[in-house]
């Protein structure tokens, strides 16, 4: 049986990845470009239509658009309603008005809301009750899943646990991968741009001690913030995505003591933490999800 086939977008502050998955989620094809979010949103709409230009001309049978944003997003009208300035202008952009030239039905999600439906369908949360995702990259994103269906909040902003004070600042100002690399770089009295996750994780095992004490840092850290959400939440399973979050083996000991030393007994020992299966393609198979729950008849 033939299945249909879906022009599949994540764009991150930095990347995009687009490409098109089938019905099932299968990846048909997927590339990745810049973002070049410094130009703004409607630069970046406009470089979404080539993208879809380009994958249209290639590929045939394509029935529909999903895509996974940074952002707000009101998933009515797959419509940027809230944006930080690493896209400025970005709000008030819609993808349905950008992309009606194509014909196709367009539908748009929050990237970590995708990230976390792409989770809860085949991943690390697959049939969880209750699932919190957290996405740990230049900010924290999360996501809470209760029977396969996200919270969305009153303005669709549910779970935007980056912005929760935390220790006199912000989770994300003191728990994501851009806080990991600006405390580094002010240890060694360097440029921050000299410094990103991949070169703290690779010093570090070569024994740098600075490197080595940060990423303890930054995985207790996380793990007391993730106490902090539990009990607000109460999940059966934690979910923990983002390109740092590949370095398990060295974050999970951590994550689990800063968790623990904040946590009540009854939180600690009915909670499980996972790392994210998907990573890269998460956002695209979660963007894809979301499309086919509006579009049942699509599946």
């Amino acid at each position: 049986m033939k299945r249909n086939r879906f022009i599949c977008i994540d764009i991150g502050g930095t990347a995009i990845k687009y490409g098109v998955l089938d019905s099932n989620g299968e990846i048909v094809l997927i590339r990745e470009t810049p973002t070049y979010a410094i130009e703004g949103g409607p630069a970046l709409a406009k470089r979404i239509y080539g993208l879809c230009e380009e994958l249209l001309e290639e590929v045939s049978d394509i029935q529909g658009i999903a895509i996974s944003s940074a952002g707000v997003v009101d998933t009515n009208r797959a419509c940027i309603i809230h944006a930080s300035d690493a896209i400025p202008n970005y709000a008030g952009t819609s993808f349905k008005d950008t992309l009606a030239p194509f014909g196709l039905p367009v539908e748009a999600e929050n990237d970590v809301n995708c990230a976390g439906l792409g989770e809860y369908v085949s991943g690390s949360a697959k049939n969880a009750r209750l699932a919190l995702i957290l996405t740990i990259g230049t900010g924290i994103g999360g996501c809470f899943i209760e029977d396969g269906r996200l919270l969305h909040g009153n303005s669709y902003s549910a779970c935007e646990v980056g912005y929760l004070p935390f220790e006199e600042e912000t989770f994300q100002d003191l728990a994501s991968t851009s806080a990991l690399c600006r405390f580094v770089a002010e240890r060694k009295g360097g440029q921050l741009d000299r410094w990103n996750g991949r070169r703290i994780f690779e010093e570090s095992a070569k024994g740098d001690p600075i490197c080595q004490e940060e990423i303890e840092r930054l995985g207790k850290r996380l793990g007391k913030g993730i106490a902090m959400l539990c009990y607000i939440l109460n999940p059966q399973i934690v979910v923990l995505g983002g390109g740092i979050m590949s370095q398990e083996e060295k974050l999970r000991p951590w994550i689990e003591e800063g968790f623990k030393q904040a946590s009540i007994p009854l939180i600690a020992n009915s909670t499980t933490i996972r790392f994210a299966s998907h990573q890269n393609a998460a956002g695209m198979k979660g963007a894809l999800v979301h499309f086919l729950q509006k579009h049942p008849e699509q599946a």
